[in-house]
């Protein structure tokens, strides 16, 4: 669990951070087109100012600043509209059209578009002397390419960050569970490899024995024991392994653990079969999915306190073969659900929470199926569902 924690807390120092950089960009950024807006509209003044000195100069006038104003400005889109909201010229824009009129008819509806989002600038042509204020034209401007891309910066570097973020997290946990599979593979296997002496000695033992006590009644237990051990080292083995599949009957494989379960509990445990009448064929490996029905069985055991009814239900659904397990017991919390098969959670004061993890390993990853909590009810019971593809 101290592994689960690290995790977790890595990635919410990833979230925050990316969260901190997200919002430190879009504050900058804020401040910095805010500046950046303000010259822009100071030039568009200066620029508009130039456009009235040009309109109003005579034969006189020098108009060499002016035009040198008027022409440096090669970013920042202009349209010049009358008063009549008609386009007259326009600069820094690529209008679409077959021909000048066209393009006019096309900057008259920019430039208007601009004037109502407020981008525009106010000429009176008239002299200063004059009274006439219908004597005017609009400078209508829109941001420049620097300014747009500047505004839209800090949201592609926010999708850069979180995209960052998503794969790192998935780089961790797909870490986290390589190394938990790792674990999970070296435990299973140095088991088996260490029950696999002693059980060679049992076995030698019994032949021993069978032969110079051959009518003690006891010799058929012990050697029921001593090949349910040797069952046992041969699942453990081929976990990390992709174990062989092959057709087989899951009906003798669900009563060949009810027969199993019922030897090995107490009369209070009712054991309910709901199969139908015809047998039915899976590829499967029969020792491991034996072992997962198993699983599934003992932990209803321990939730009902060793008394109650445990249901095993199997049924051919179109294409894919449903098994549930339901009991009686305690239930599971909802807050428990999602966590019932991750390795090490458990909610019995003695385990170690691998059963669940393995059953989900052996369902999902060996068979290409699904297992999950179906259904589950305080003080009422808890059903697991298995689905697997004919």
């Amino acid at each position: 669990m101290q592994w689960t924690d690290r995790i977790r807390q890595v990635k919410i120092i990833l979230v925050v951070a990316a969260v901190v950089i997200a919002v430190a960009s879009l504050v900058i950024s804020h401040f910095l087109v805010r500046d950046l807006y303000g010259e822009e509209r100071n030039k568009m003044e200066v620029w508009a100012e130039a456009m009235r000195s040009l309109s109003m100069a005579d034969e006189n006038t020098d108009l060499n600043l002016v035009l040198k104003v008027i022409e440096e400005n090669k970013t920042i889109p202009v349209i010049v509209m009358d008063r009549n909201n008609e386009a007259t010229e326009f600069r820094n824009i690529e209008l679409k059209g077959n021909n000048y009129d066209d393009s006019l008819a096309n900057a008259t509806k920019m430039g208007r578009e601009m004037m109502a989002s407020g981008r525009v600038v106010k000429i009176n042509l008239a002299s200063d002397n004059a009274d006439d204020e219908n004597e005017f034209i609009n400078v209508c401007y829109d941001d420049s390419v620097m300014l747009k891309r500047l505004s839209s910066w800090p949201y592609i570097q926010l999708g850069v960050v979180m995209v960052f973020v998503v794969i790192a997290i998935f780089a961790l946990l797909t870490s986290k569970r390589a190394e938990q599979n790792k674990v999970w593979v070296g435990l299973s296997k140095e088991t088996a490899h260490q029950l696999g002496t002693p059980i060679s000695s049992l076995m030698a033992w019994t032949e021993i024995l069978k032969e110079n006590y051959p009518d003690d009644e006891l010799l058929p237990e012990m050697d029921k024991d001593v090949q349910r051990l040797q069952l046992i080292a041969d699942r453990f083995s081929k976990i990390g392994s992709m174990p062989e599949t092959v057709p087989s009957s899951l009906t003798d494989i669900m009563n060949h653990v009810v027969d199993y379960m019922n030897r090995r509990t107490s009369a209070k445990v009712n054991m309910v079969r709901d199969f139908p009448e015809g047998d039915i064929i899976v590829k499967i490996n029969a020792s491991l999915f034996e072992w997962v029905i198993e699983n599934l069985c003992k932990n209803a055991v321990d939730a009902m306190e060793g008394a109650g009814t445990i249901t095993l239900f199997m049924r051919e659904v179109e294409n894919r073969v449903v098994v549930e397990v339901s009991d009686t017991g305690k239930g599971i919390r909802k807050k428990d659900i999602r966590n019932v098969f991750t390795p090490g959670f458990t909610t019995k004061k003695r385990g170690w929470g691998l059963g669940l993890s393995l059953a989900k390993r052996i369902v999902e990853e060996y068979h290409k199926g699904k297992i999950f909590v179906k259904n589950s009810e305080i003080g009422k019971g808890t059903t697991f569902r298995i689905e697997l593809t004919k």
